[in-house]
């Protein structure tokens, strides 16, 4: 039997008027630092987040999406970073179109399992919630 490990995630969120506070998951972030993991997926409707962050423009948006998960990667400055350094930063608050959601705790066998079970359950929400 496999021991499990605990890991730590957040969901990425974009809220297109940071001043409402409304926002919309986008993804999710998981870190475990024992088994010195750090992934990112995105999961999201294209054509929901451009009705929803309208009148911004959902290119400028995806961009910003992919700017993330480069960084999650390990691109630039940030991503150069140690994993928990990157993820702090990526859950950090941050008073922008993109932002993390409170930070969660789970314990799992294989944080990359995780990551597919966190995103599979937000992209079942996306189909069942109505337009």
């Amino acid at each position: 039997m496999r021991t499990r490990d605990s890991y730590e995630y957040a969901y990425l969120r974009v809220v297109p008027r940071v001043q409402m506070g409304e926002f919309m998951n986008v993804g999710v972030i998981v870190f475990c630092r024992t088994q010195r993991y750090l992934g990112l997926r995105v999961v999201y409707d294209a054509a929901r987040l451009a009705a929803f962050v309208a009148p911004l423009r959902l290119d400028a948006v995806e961009a910003q999406l992919h700017m993330v998960q480069a960084i999650a990667q390990g691109a630039g400055p940030i991503g150069a970073l140690e994993q928990a350094e990157v993820f702090r930063w990526l859950v950090a608050p941050h008073s922008t179109v993109m932002q993390a959601s409170p930070v969660h705790t789970g314990l799992c066998e294989a944080p990359e399992l995780a990551l597919d079970a966190l995103a599979a359950a937000l992209q079942r929400i996306l189909r069942a919630t109505p337009q």
